[in-house]
């Protein structure tokens, strides 16, 4: 009972260490020593048995709930906290599958090997089902300060998860092997201190094929503009007018800033929400948008809200100061239960904040657009977080990609920062600078190689300006980035099946050798 109560702390610490990995704390080695501690709780420990399948699926769930409580509290800002522990919880009971099964090949020699497979295969369910999945939570974002975020070129989040889970256990079982040497052969330790070191190496490897300069088509000046909100809170969308006012005025002055160091920008990007007042069907509002971009004489990529035959639309709209209205990006990845209501009878019985979430309908585009003859990929605010968002605007000719977000609703909480790291890992991934325009903050500017050369506050409103490279490559994970994510999945699903297989074999085993005895008993 002792013993199986330490293994419960364990996954715990390990749950809440991992948390540290992810943006503000941004300490890559966390998330590796958390998974480590979790594959340590799920192990035999010297001449004593492994957990069993119960206790392996608690261990597994209450790394998870430690995990999730800490990283996602934003969610509950301003609706709550109802909704952020929900979500917490049911996140968290994916894991039990991780510690099921994380149990099961601990008592393989070489278990530690297949658990990276199944983490993967348990993280890409998470990330698609239901709803579309919640992406947020993947294990890859925390390693943006680390080796293996160079790996996000080759295979993106999947394979950073895969490797980082692997470092993981493949330590914990070189220094397990040690402990207790009587029990676990050498050749165990030599092989998991290899491939402890491997991945690591990989990923410095891979960080000198980042960012480089042989790919860049030509370079371009981008301006950033983070216009402020009035006040905090769900409320800000009333005062819609002010939102927009604010964001016309910050162009205005970037316009006079840039003809004070007479620089010229070839591209602005407003951020998300920047106008909830809709420009085509609200003249002012129209002549207010198009008044700062005849004045900064850029195309502006406008955030606004949008409505056609199907419905609302979150949209991002480019705005010529010679053609007007261009090309449009209709949000297509849309948050649930913030952007759009599944299953809403049912769920208004539990909070009376779910009527305050929209009724938007996704974008079917390829999230690239034409802006003054420069093709550029947008990923609004939640899409980042999705894989095919940025791939796609990239296989249709991106070559600079942009983050318009809106995270006032969420105050001064890590969701800003968190995000900002997926923005930073898309980067690396696609081989593209990313701009990150915010109405309230985080703005950033992310060159190729993640790393931010510029970025403006919280609740300020400010403006950015640099020039920055066009790429026209096609990374590895851009182009089979998916599949690479499939197969691993894949192999992890069938190591699970095997591992199942395994269980009921050995049980009909037992029940055979058991037979013979039982039978003299009866005689």
């Amino acid at each position: 009972m002792v013993i199986a109560c330490l293994r419960v702390v364990l996954a715990g610490l390990a749950g809440g260490l991992t948390y540290f990995s992810f943006e503000p704390h941004g300490h890559s080695f966390a998330g590796i020593a958390g998974i480590a501690l979790l594959w340590a709780a799920l192990q035999p420990w010297g001449k004593a048995s492994g957990p069993s399948v119960k206790l392996g699926a608690l261990s597994g769930f209450v790394y998870a709930l430690c995990l999730y409580l800490p990283l996602l509290p934003w969610v509950g800002e301003f609706v709550g906290v109802l909704p952020w522990v929900a979500l917490s919880v049911f996140c968290a009971l994916y894991s039990i599958v991780t510690g099921i099964f994380g149990t099961l090949l601990g008592r393989m020699k070489y278990g530690f090997i297949a658990f990276p497979f199944v983490y993967v295969a348990v993280e890409y369910a998470l990330s698609s089902f239901p709803f579309g999945g919640f992406s947020w939570v993947r294990l890859a974002w925390g390693q943006i300060n680390g080796p293996l975020a160079n790996l996000a070129w080759i295979g993106g989040p999947a394979l950073i998860t895969f490797a980082a889970v692997l470092v993981a256990s493949a330590l914990a079982t070189g220094v397990l092997v040690l402990l207790s040497r009587s029990q676990r052969p050498l050749s165990q330790a030599l092989i998991a201190s290899v491939l402890a070191i491997v991945p690591l190496v990989a990923g410095a490897a891979a960080g000198l094929n980042v960012n480089r300069d042989a790919h860049t088509a030509g370079d371009v000046t981008v301006a950033a503009v983070q216009g402020n909100v009035p006040r905090l809170g769900l409320d800000f969308n009333a005062q819609r007018r002010a939102v927009l006012d604010n964001h016309v005025q910050r162009t205005h002055e970037l316009a006079a800033d840039l003809r004070s160091q007479n620089i010229h920008a070839d591209l602005v990007f407003w951020p998300e929400n920047a106008s909830d007042v809709n420009p085509f069907r609200d003249d002012q509002a129209r002549d207010l948008i198009m008044g700062a971009v005849e004045d900064v004489q850029a195309p502006v990529l406008v955030g606004t809200l949008t409505k056609d035959n199907v419905g609302d639309r979150n949209t991002a709209v480019v705005f010529d100061p010679v053609d007007g209205a261009g090309d449009k990006h209709h949000k297509k990845y849309l948050q649930p239960f913030g952007e759009w209501m599944p299953m809403r009878d049912f769920f208004r019985r539990f909070s009376p904040f779910v009527d305050q979430a929209g009724d938007f309908k996704p974008g079917t585009g390829n999230g690239a657009v034409n802006m003054g003859g420069y093709v550029v990929g947008v990923a609004t605010c939640y899409e980042v977080a999705f894989d095919m968002a940025y791939r796609d605007a990239v296989m249709a000719g991106a070559q600079i990609l942009t983050t318009p977000t809106n995270n006032a609703t969420f105050g001064f909480t890590d969701m800003t920062y968190q995000q900002l790291a997926m923005s930073r890992l898309r980067a690396i991934e696609t081989d593209r600078a990313v701009v990150v325009a915010a109405t309230s903050g985080v703005s950033a500017i992310v060159q190729p190689d993640g790393s931010v050369s510029q970025h403006t506050e919280i609740f300020e409103p400010a403006h950015l300006i640099e020039q920055l490279p066009l790429r026209d490559s096609v990374t590895i994970a851009v182009r089979y980035g998916q599949i690479i994510q499939w197969l691993l999945a894949g192999f992890g699903l069938v190591i699970m099946l095997a591992s199942l297989f395994r269980v009921r074999r050995g049980y009909a085993s037992r029940l055979t050798d058991e037979q013979p005895v039982l039978h003299r008993t009866q005689q």
